[in-house]
């Protein structure tokens, strides 16, 4: 299968590129067409492609006629829509990072650029492929936990140093709020289909990083149709010399009990005598790549990949209605896509 990846901008896109440079039933082609645009000193372009190992052309252009099955988009958020929908005109099914994009009207766009075409569109939320959150919904959707009353979830991590765009409103759409939100969002939409949020209250600051210009801490609380509501802490608040980026961890409870999922505290933890800091080694299943298996097999068995394009979306009407909660500082009500 000829796989294409758009844009080096999301970090995620190093993943993304050795796995897929390593997949033998893959032939892979990169471009990193806005690379010019990034700060001094910021990786991209051809010599982060030879750096990553892949084939690299310098336009989407010449990509888009190479004419891939599939493309990743991992551009800054605000470029999601323009790179999407031109590879979905292209013919071309279409794995999109996270946030799906930054307004309703982008991700409508997308969503009806892929229909239109005939593709697969997929939204990148790895952590839906975590064996225990498998589990967990297996669980609370077969009824062994009785009736769920409430969910707190963190995801908490570095601020994206290497990448300034995260922490630029208008590339990123927003900062913590709208990086760290969609997950957790998902990640509920995910054990409850048929539930929509009804309500988004959120505050946020930047007493962090008060040099950024996004916010760098938020706390997001939802509740939702069929009685659940969430907590979520979404901020950028791992220090910069941790040994890890951060992590995720969610805390159901319900009459039947309370179940915690943590997918990344898989770890041996110890220190390093000639770094002189602690390390943390990480083990157990490789989240990225089996989000990238599922979105090529359903391209292969011609169904639609999980998480869908629309599960994006379901998560983006959240973050804004959060957006919206913080200008006003009273409770939102999502606004929804016909």
């Amino acid at each position: 299968m000829k796989v294409g990846i758009i844009s080096f901008a999301h970090t995620h896109a190093f993943s993304y590129a050795a796995i897929l440079r390593d997949r033998p039933d893959v032939e892979l082609l990169t471009t990193d067409p806005d690379h010019a645009d990034r700060p001094a000193g910021e990786s991209g372009g051809r010599p982060l492609a030879e750096t990553l190992g892949v084939p690299y052309v310098d336009t989407l252009d010449e990509l888009l006629a190479w004419r891939p099955d599939a493309v990743v988009v991992c551009s800054e958020n605000t470029r999601h829509g323009e790179y999407a929908v031109r590879a979905a005109e292209a013919g071309a099914h279409v794995l999109c990072e996270k946030p799906l994009a930054t307004t309703l009207d982008d991700a409508q766009r997308i969503i009806a650029a892929c229909d239109a075409a005939g593709v697969r569109l997929m939204t990148a939320f790895p952590v839906r492929f975590t064996p225990e959150y498998a589990q967990l919904r297996h669980r609370i959707q077969g009824g062994g936990f009785g009736r769920v009353m409430s969910i707190s979830g963190a995801n908490n991590g570095q601020l994206p140093v290497e990448r300034a765009w995260f922490a630029d409103p208008s590339l990123a759409g927003g900062g913590a709020v709208a990086d760290h939100t969609v997950h957790i969002a998902d990640l509920v939409f995910g054990l409850f289909p048929d539930a929509e949020a009804e309500e988004v209250y959120a505050v946020a600051n930047r007493l962090l990083r008060p040099d950024r210009e996004a916010e760098t801490a938020g706390f997001v609380s939802i509740r939702y149709s069929n009685g659940v509501t969430a907590v979520i802490d979404c901020s950028w608040s791992v220090p910069d010399h941790y040994p890890t980026w951060g992590g995720l961890t969610m805390r159901v409870i319900a009459e039947g009990g309370v179940a915690e999922l943590a997918p990344f505290a898989q770890r041996v933890d110890g220190f390093s005598e000639t770094d002189r800091a602690p390390l943390w080694l990480s083990y157990g299943s490789d989240l990225d790549a089996a989000m990238i298996d599922e979105f090529l097999g359903a391209i292969t068995e011609g169904r639609q990949p999980v998480p869908s394009g629309r599960d994006g979306l379901r998560a983006l009407e959240v973050v804004l209605a959060a957006y919206a909660s913080i200008a006003s500082g009273a409770p939102v009500a999502p606004t929804r896509s016909s």
